[in-house]
């Protein structure tokens, strides 16, 4: 026979809202917004950083003339591409909501906001590390010369770069509850 536990209600203590005349009474400040979420100081220094770091990597790797020889490199400038339209487009709607003093808490949009920033995200870290994979490949079989290593090599860490700034962003959009 298995123990199964019974449930059980137990009493909630409820927190005076008011001040009861203390030195110290305050109401107690309830956390409404995270920094990094949508709408946010932090969110739009996330969105700014992954922008401008994608738009680096971008133009890196579109400045070098033998990119498109190799697939690798072709996926990475499709995923920056769309990882700074993405950024820019979001950061565009951050820019506004903390202009006109909304919030951009409705459950839809973080929804929205968390199903791209996750396929962006993986993008961007898939094509960053196929073409970590590429460089040295090509740096070992000595078929590059070294102007175009290195731009691949910092066109590629640039776009690591790039997933970093936009992972803080999908793990802190996600797990909101919604709100009315």
């Amino acid at each position: 026979m298995m123990n199964v536990s019974r449930p059980a209600v137990r009493p909630v203590i409820a927190v005076p809202v008011g001040p009861t005349g203390g030195a110290n009474d305050r109401p107690p400040v309830r956390m409404k917004d995270i920094q990094g979420m949508p709408g946010t100081t932090g969110g739009l220094i996330l969105r700014l950083s992954q922008f401008v770091s994608s738009l680096i990597s971008l133009s890196v790797m579109l400045t070098t003339p033998d990119f498109h020889s190799f697939t690798a490199f072709c996926g990475l400038v499709f995923a920056v591409s769309l990882q700074s339209l993405w950024s820019l487009s979001l950061f565009i709607m951050d820019a506004y909501a903390l202009l006109v003093g909304r919030s951009l808490g409705n459950h839809l949009v973080v929804r929205c906001f968390t199903v791209g920033d996750g396929i962006t995200c993986l993008l961007t870290f898939a094509a960053a590390s196929a073409s970590a994979g590429i460089t040295v490949l090509i740096n070992d079989l000595d078929r590059c010369d070294g102007s175009h290593s290195t731009r691949f090599q910092t066109a590629t860490a640039i776009a690591f770069i790039s997933w970093l700034a936009v992972f803080p962003s999908f793990s802190t959009s996600g797990p909101y509850p919604p709100t009315n």
